[in-house]
């Protein structure tokens, strides 16, 4: 988000926030949510591509909702939001009539080819909601889908091919494909939300939702670029209670944003002028140039994602909604894991509750019996790798992926062998000089991790290591 969008979000949830009834606040909720999907992507060398990602996005909620839905006729006030969302489809396509492009980067397609996509759209949501919950492929068919495009979006090589596909439909030349051609906004934070909201429908748990309720939840404009990846349940509740912006919470969320503006804009900003890139790690020969180079950018790296969360989480207080805390001080923790319980915890806690606990209980249940470090180093490694993969499919974040797993895998031993052999956790914890020297190495394997974030070519990162620790 540029500072131009943060203060006008900032200004809508302040309008949102003092409007007086929970109805009025949600609706102005759900249209503002609307309109940011649009203007907030990114322009796309593809033609038309970036009001199309928008839409597939809107598209990809109201099919979900449709799913998860009880099986009911649609409600007055369902109706009246999918109403919603297609006049604000059409507007947008009416501002091709305007000089120059006022909501999304460029002019948006005609107006033809919108009300083709608007009825195959239809048509792909009447073929799934017509089964819904009574076949049991439904929602595993719908996952699917979903991991598909995430795949697609996430694999180099896939994107250049997929650019390739669609700049030959659009009449582009393919010769001209590449990866940031395919810049869908926010997937990867919508993906996730989705995918939650399947997963405990399947299981019952899902609260019955309106498609206002539901489109707000998967497009809620400050955590739309950045996270926290909320929960569906816990988020539906914020919007229903319909907390009213106090003195109190004003300067809470205005904290929150200004320390945001802060982080981001001028600490992480500043930083990312020295931190760690594959061309600075070619040109610097000093030992200690090197490390202070690995330093801005573990440091920057959190400013930039942190303030980001800060700004989200000001944001959604000024509308009524409490949006999960993201970074607990996770550089200051003694120990690996406890790093991963601060850093990124909504991702982390997503991972944990949809991976590493449904894969270590099967292994546990395979006919061939498996020690238990073994279960442990391989659910810690698999998740961690994942996690890398969420970034992007390519070697430099898997390489990250293992180096945490291997770094989780190695701590939970210490602990074992602390608890068995040496005893006192709750002694050397308060120690200032051992939980110094714990801080120190956490941060440091941590750091040393970021070389893959920070240099994608795997040899020039295995070089910058063998600099770091003096090989």
């Amino acid at each position: 988000m540029t500072l131009a969008q943060i203060f006008l979000f900032a200004l809508f949830s302040l309008v949102a926030g003092r409007l007086p009834g929970k109805q009025i606040r949600s609706w102005m909720l759900f249209a503002t949510s609307l309109f940011a999907v649009f203007w907030l992507q990114p322009e796309t060398s593809l033609r038309h591509f970036d009001f199309w990602f928008p839409t597939a996005t809107i598209a990809l909620i109201v099919l979900t909702w449709f799913i998860v839905r009880e099986r009911s006729p649609l409600a007055s006030e369902d109706r009246i939001s999918l109403s919603a969302i297609v006049f604000l489809i059409l507007f947008i396509n009416l501002t091709r009539l305007l000089p120059r492009p006022l909501i999304i980067p460029t002019y948006p397609p005609q107006v033809l080819r919108i009300f083709i996509a608007l009825l195959v759209t239809v048509g792909i949501i009447a073929a799934f909601a017509s089964v819904r919950r009574e076949s049991k492929w439904t929602f595993p068919a719908m996952i699917a889908l979903i991991v598909l495009l995430f795949v697609l979006l996430k694999s180099e090589t896939l994107q250049i091919h997929l650019s390739r596909a669609l700049r030959t439909a659009t009449g582009q030349s393919p010769e001209l494909a590449s990866q940031v051609d395919i810049t869908w906004l926010g997937f990867s934070y919508i993906a996730f939300r989705l995918i939650h909201t399947l997963r405990i429908c399947a299981i019952g748990k899902l609260p019955a939702l309106t498609l206002r309720e539901f489109l707000t939840y998967g497009l809620f404009y400050p955590a739309l670029t950045a996270g926290p990846i909320d929960r569906v349940e816990r988020f539906v509740k914020d919007l229903r209670q319909f907390q009213v912006l106090t003195p109190a919470r004003f300067v809470q969320g205005g904290k929150r944003m200004v320390i945001g503006m802060l982080k981001k804009f001028i600490l992480a900003d500043s930083l990312a002028i020295l931190a760690l890139n594959e061309i600075k790690a070619g040109q610097v020969s000093s030992h200690a140039w090197l490390w202070l180079l690995l330093y801005a950018f573990a440091l920057q790296i959190y400013l930039d994602f942190s303030g980001y969360t800060d700004l989200a989480l000001g944001i959604g207080a000024w509308a009524g909604i409490d949006l999960p805390e993201n970074f607990e001080r996770p550089y200051l923790q003694t120990d690996i894991g406890a790093f991963w319980n601060r850093w990124h915890k909504t991702l982390t806690q997503w991972f944990r509750f949809y991976v590493f606990n449904p894969l270590t209980r099967t292994l546990r249940t395979v006919r061939v019996e498996m020690p238990v470090w073994t279960i442990i180093l391989l659910g810690q490694l698999i998740t961690m790798i994942l996690i890398g993969m969420w970034h992007g499919i390519a070697w430099h974040f898997l390489l990250w992926g293992l180096w945490n797993g291997v770094g989780l895998f190695l701590h939970n031993r210490w602990v074992l062998f602390h608890q068995k052999f040496w005893p006192l956790s709750s002694t050397w914890r308060e120690n200032p000089i051992l939980r110094a020297v714990g801080i120190f190495i956490t941060f440091h394997y941590v750091a040393l991790g970021w070389v893959w974030f920070a240099i994608p070519n795997v040899d020039a990162a295995f070089d910058v290591m063998r600099k770091l620790i003096g090989i």
